[in-house]
Formats: C-alpha cells, sequence, structure tokens
C-alpha cells in the first residue's frame, strides 16, 4: 500500500507547475504516449530490432536517458539512439533474446535527459515486456 502511494507522490511531484499554476498542454512536461513495443507486452518477437518511444512534445536532439531497471534485464543495444523527423520519436536499436524479461527506464529518479526542446525534463516511465 505504501508503495503504491510513493508511487502516486512520485509521479504528481513529476507533473507539479509553479504553485498555484494550472497545469496545461504548454507548461506541463513531456511524457510518454507510445512504445513499441507497448508495455506489458508478453509476446514481443525477439527479432524485433529497435524500442520505439513516442513523446507528447518534440524533444530535444541528442539528449536521452534510456536507463536500466535491473541488473540482467536491460537490451543489448545495437546502435546509439536516434530521435525520427518528427522530433517525438526516439529509436533504440537493440538485440532481443527469445524468452526473456526487459524493463528500462525513460528518464528515472536519478536521470532525466530525455528533455522536451525547452529544457523540461519528461515524466520518468517504466517500460517493462517480455519476448516470446
Amino acid at each position: 500500500m505504501f508503495r503504491y502511494i510513493a508511487v502516486l507522490c512520485f509521479c504528481v511531484a513529476g507533473v507539479q507547475t509553479s504553485f498555484g499554476q494550472d497545469t496545461t498542454v504548454a507548461n506541463a512536461p513531456p511524457v510518454v504516449v507510445k512504445t513499441t513495443p507497448q508495455s506489458g507486452a508478453i509476446d514481443v518477437d525477439p527479432a524485433t530490432k529497435e524500442i520505439v518511444v513516442v513523446f507528447s512534445k518534440e524533444m530535444k536532439d541528442g539528449s536521452w536517458s534510456w536507463s536500466t531497471a535491473g541488473k540482467n534485464n536491460y537490451p543489448e543495444s545495437d546502435g546509439k539512439p536516434t530521435y525520427r523527423a518528427d522530433k517525438k520519436s526516439c529509436v533504440l536499436p537493440v538485440k532481443l533474446e527469445p524468452g526473456k524479461d526487459y524493463a528500462i527506464w525513460l528518464n528515472s529518479a536519478k536521470f532525466g535527459n530525455f528533455k522536451d526542446a525547452h529544457g523540461k525534463s519528461a515524466v520518468p516511465y517504466l517500460l517493462v515486456f517480455r519476448t516470446k
């Protein structure tokens, strides 16, 4: 129970704006709106060659925090991350193994380099999936 409350407080604190100011699309930090593979998927093809994260806002090029969420469940990378032309989609080339659980923080409590074009860090997001 307390862990869920802590997570809720962390998430709410992550989207807090100036005291007394309403949160709007313009002043809110960027958030993850889509991932490929989808978080929670349990049947991801191990032949998948890239992980894609899409944010709600245009992001700062060359700035990201793909972080480990455990000792043995971060994918082997097959190159450097890049942003697509839309500046919202960041791609990480990977080599996945069959029958394995993966967990990746997109930003975290320690790392916040996924930033929008104005330098505001994205709200941390945990991407978790399993290959078939």
